[in-house]
């Protein structure tokens, strides 16, 4: 598993807290780093989740190390209810989430992640469904330009689009090359030295496998998993993704402001918050992370600790108080 290095390992076990006997969620597989890390601190279980069937296939030495102690999940992390149900596993100590593409899907040109390759303007992380190619062919000049802005942040979104249309009615535009081509040529470099295709190709990747829709609908279903004292530990690497993060483990801590004494609402008794955050901000990597492995440079962690259940959600669950 060479080429893989993972982000914050050291703080994503600290707040993990991984423990003998405990039964826990890798949800983003993908080099294996976290599970191996986790694996190796404690004699616990490890479930794992890649939509990515190299990840799968890449893991079989992983499992082989570890026998009866790993097991390997294909599909989304977004169903991980499902996934883990189908295996007899309806709680779990503790979820770890790896946000975003893999080193491995950037650094192989024929998955067509990166501008860096001429590679099929691909960027399917579970190889099927629309291309990006599907869509900078077909979605129409005010849906690109929108896509661009919503999702990659992309201030020049309008003049991109434009660019794409007229480049198209020449020719379908089908690799990764091309397509930062036609970005470059309209706008200029950015004095942080990030190449202007950068954003471009973050929305398309993030389009193309709907991966904010994913985040949301991992958080709350592991949050549903986590058994008290269980926690959830997330590493993101882009605005949007944190946001979503951010925004979930505020609310399910119950760190939202209390409503105006005008509001009908606030006459209504609130309840206790079912988890506690474990930082008051998210964590960012050391200096020295940053020097060796760049791409560890935009990563933020944050987690979440679910605690004791009041005596009516466990009524509710069928256990005791």
């Amino acid at each position: 598993m060479t080429g893989h290095v993972p982000v914050m390992l050291e703080q994503v076990l600290a707040a993990l807290a991984p423990r003998d006997g405990g039964i826990y969620l890798d949800g983003t597989f993908g080099g294996g780093g976290y599970a191996r890390g986790i694996l190796d601190h404690a004699d616990c279980t490890l479930w794992a989740i890649d939509r990515d069937p190299d990840a799968i296939e890449r893991g079989a030495a992983l499992v082989a190390r570890f026998p009866g102690r790993l097991h390997l999940l294909h599909g989304q992390f977004g169903d991980m209810v499902s996934l883990l149900n189908e295996s007899g596993v309806a709680a779990l100590d503790g979820v770890v989430l790896d946000l975003g593409v893999s080193s491995f899907q950037l650094d192989n040109p024929e998955r067509g992640f990166s501008f860096r390759f001429d590679g099929p303007l691909d960027m399917r992380m579970g190889k099927h469904g629309p291309t990006a190619a599907d869509l900078v062919n077909t979605l129409d000049e005010r849906a690109l330009a929108d896509l661009l802005f919503d999702l990659g942040e992309e201030r020049a979104s309008r003049r991109i689009a434009r660019a794409i249309i007229a480049a198209r009615r020449e020719a379908p535009i089908e690799t990764t090359r091309r397509l930062a081509e036609i970005i470059r040529a309209v706008l200029p470099p950015d004095r942080s030295g990030i190449d202007p295709a950068t954003r471009s190709f973050q929305a398309l990747r993030i389009k193309v496998n709907d991966e904010l829709g994913e985040i949301e609908r991992a958080l709350q279903q592991a949050a549903d998993l986590l058994s008290p004292g269980g926690r959830l530990v997330v590493v993101a690497f882009h605005s949007l993704e944190d946001r979503i993060v951010k925004r979930f483990m505020t609310e399910a801590s119950g760190r939202i402001p209390a409503p105006s004494r005008h509001d009908p609402g606030g006459l209504s008794v609130r309840q206790a918050p079912g988890f506690r955050l474990l930082f008051g901000r998210a964590l960012r990597p050391s200096e020295s992370e940053c020097e060796t492995n760049p791409r560890s440079r935009s990563a933020r962690l944050r987690a979440l600790e679910r605690l004791p259940l009041s005596a009516t959600e466990a009524q509710r669950r069928g256990l005791h108080p």
